[in-house]
């Protein structure tokens, strides 16, 4: 068994512990973060029965992504998006975590191939207003639900946000849990909530999360 297969292991007992634990007890997906780790690493993460994959940089995701195109991966991009680097996520990624503003969602929707299922889409949600990182206000996340609602190469799938790395990420897990139940109270058919990483994933799961993207904690620390 290699370090990647037992730290695997580990967090699936562990994300079964905290679902097991959580009053809204749900399936809970896990998307490994592989940024800055080899195909070889995926792969052999793949072997150990992971299939969602998370990546942060688009030339670097790009080329793992075509020296793995014969597994059978559901790539997710999570890191900021910028307009010149969304064909190659359009074209390449199955889920895209960092929807932020109506331009970024309108070039995906435009250049997603015509033969591919829609894009599956989270809005990251900036709740605390911190500048070093992208995500809509809350009070904006409702008008961009119906921008990307009403674009048929895009699936609107739920929320995403991180919340400040020195706060007690349990009430922002709450307030984006709480965020989501009100925009599908408008009438969207949300069925994911995107948070948590390696060192709060409990928590958030605790607070609803169905999505938590876990890098460390399977693949080790990053160079």
């Amino acid at each position: 068994m290699t370090e990647i297969t037992e730290h695997l292991r580990e967090i699936v007992e562990r994300v079964a512990s905290a679902t097991r634990l959580a009053e809204h007890a749900t399936t809970v997906r896990i998307v490994a973060v592989s940024k800055q780790k080899t195909s070889t690493e995926v792969a052999e993460a793949f072997r150990a029965g992971q299939r969602e994959f998370g990546e942060s940089y688009v030339q670097e995701a790009a080329l793992k992504i075509d020296a793995l195109r014969d597994l059978d991966i559901d790539w997710h991009f999570i890191g900021a998006l910028q307009t010149n680097k969304t064909r190659l996520v359009a074209e390449k990624f199955q889920w895209v975590h960092t929807v932020d503003r109506v331009k970024i969602a309108a070039r995906l929707n435009d250049q997603r191939p015509h033969f591919a299922p829609p894009l599956n889409v989270l809005i990251q949600v900036n709740q605390a207003h911190e500048a070093q990182k992208s995500g809509a206000a809350t009070d904006d996340v409702p008008a961009l639900a119906r921008a990307i609602a009403a674009l048929p190469r895009l699936k609107l799938r739920g929320l995403m946000a991180i919340p400040p790395a020195a706060a007690d990420p349990t009430p922002y897990f709450r307030a984006l849990a709480s965020l989501q139940a009100r925009t599908r109270g408008e009438g969207f058919a949300l069925d994911t909530l995107s948070m948590g990483m390696s060192a709060d994933f409990e928590k958030a799961i605790a607070a609803g999360s169905n999505c938590i993207r876990i890098g460390t904690a399977i693949f080790g620390p990053r160079a």
